[in-house]
């Protein structure tokens, strides 16, 4: 069973909301419907995948990334992937990406993409490497700048491992 993958519409916003409530995440109406807007307004594409008609995930490209060394760079930056959690390891994730990335490289020869360094994100970790990204060598970063040696930081979403995959390498 392979995902479908369609942009995001106004309608899709209280059935992934509705999801990812039913196992406990926050509620998403709010930043989909900026994402909404934003894809409007072209500065961001989302992705959203279903499998035999249900709601399995979404992800997002940045036109314009908010971290400093893709955004000097002019980096698009895959964001936000997300995989209902009874439907992940099917390949609803690599399909998002697969998309995702076809469309970066039709306008970048590089694509960025973040990812969480607790144990949280173990699986994007490894999906990220597996397909080809490499850490963009300048370490973690971490509310606003990268990490510098001896400075103290709170293991939680905010603390990120930037990748990128393509010409860059």
């Amino acid at each position: 069973m392979k995902p479908t993958i369609h942009p995001l519409v106004s309608a899709d916003i209280p059935i992934i909301a509705g999801a990812f409530l039913a196992v406990g995440w926050y509620d998403r109406t709010e930043t989909l419907q900026r994402y909404v807007v934003e894809q409007q307004r072209g500065q961001r594409a989302i992705l959203v995948a279903e499998v035999e008609g249900t709601f399995a995930g979404y992800g997002t490209v940045l036109w314009a990334s908010p971290y400093p060394p893709f955004a000097e760079k002019g980096i698009p930056e895959i964001s936000d992937l997300n995989v209902v959690p009874t439907l992940r390891r099917q390949g609803i994730a690599s399909a998002i990406l697969d998309e995702a990335e076809r469309m970066v490289f039709s306008r970048s020869p590089v694509v960025g993409i973040g990812v969480g360094m607790f144990s949280d994100y173990g699986a994007a970790q490894r999906l990220y490497v597996k397909r080809g990204y490499l850490p963009d060598g300048l370490g973690l970063f971490y509310e606003g700048a990268n990490v510098k040696e001896g400075q103290l930081v709170r293991v939680g979403h905010d603390l990120v491992l930037y990748m990128t995959k393509g010409a860059d390498h």
